[in-house]
């Protein structure tokens, strides 16, 4: 038994540049792997997917799963358990964490293969800290910085290509994006509780509280609250982390 950890990524800051003819974004960001992990246990003997999870949102467990096209990507059989941490449909690259974590195992591929299996996979293959361009293949990693967070997490998640059509109708009526993340008025438009929530959350706390990615995860620099708390928003409760970004797996 060979036990991975597939750290969560956090975006920290999100820039859409523009679109490609086949309709991908193009996107500048800085991306940064945390203290939050899927643990990924790897049996060469056998060949199954098996994910346990804490969360109501359901995660495959057949062909479609993440973990499972890794391993026909790099012609590898294995008997793969995901333990879930990160939250399913939290913005914090789960799925593409656990890919990420086998194809290190496996050793490696290029940013534009890793691409072939989301635009988060081959920044989570990297981890660490990087600037992430083109639709998510572009990877130019940056020295690692401690910065502390605490991450605030709904029981509901945003869907992220529903968030980008939203964006792509608000720009087709005008509205040009700004601001630290480009995604944040067509998360709203797609989850208006998350809007409720990050309103809330930034006259109760700060105005540097900010939405991660598409959502439906937010953050903001510092500890607030204990640590592994629990807070009632206007949708309901909020999971509260303390965590700290992280070096590559392997890095110094």
């Amino acid at each position: 038994m060979i036990a991975l950890r597939a750290p969560a990524k956090l975006t920290w800051f999100l820039e859409v540049t523009g679109r490609r003819d086949d309709g991908f974004h193009l996107l500048r960001s800085e991306m940064l792997t945390i203290d939050l992990s899927d643990l990924v246990v790897i049996d060469e003997s056998e060949e199954y997917v098996r994910v346990q999870s804490p969360y109501k949102n359901a995660v495959p467990q057949d062909g479609t799963n993440l973990v499972a096209r890794a391993l026909a990507l790099v012609g590898r059989r294995a008997g793969v358990t995901i333990e879930k941490a990160i939250p399913v449909g939290g913005g914090l690259g789960g799925g593409s964490a656990d890919a990420g974590a086998v194809l290190r195992w496996a050793g490696g591929v290029s940013a534009e293969i890793a691409l072939t299996l989301g635009g988060d996979v081959p920044f989570c293959q990297l981890g660490g800290r990087a600037l992430v361009e083109g639709v998510g293949e572009r990877l130019t990693p940056l020295d690692y910085e401690q910065r502390h967070l605490t991450l605030f997490m709904t029981d509901f998640g945003v869907n992220t290509a529903d968030c980008y059509r939203a964006y792509d109708e608000l720009t087709l009526g005008g509205w040009q994006p700004e601001g630290r993340n480009h995604l944040e008025a067509a998360a709203r438009v797609v989850e208006p509780r998350l809007a409720r929530t990050l309103d809330w959350l930034r006259a109760e706390l700060s105005q540097e509280v900010h939405l991660a990615g598409s959502g439906s995860t937010m953050f903001v620099e510092g500890a607030v609250g204990p640590a592994n708390s629990q807070m009632t928003g206007p949708e309901g409760t909020l999971q509260l982390l303390q965590t700290v970004t992280t070096p590559a797996e392997g890095g110094g």
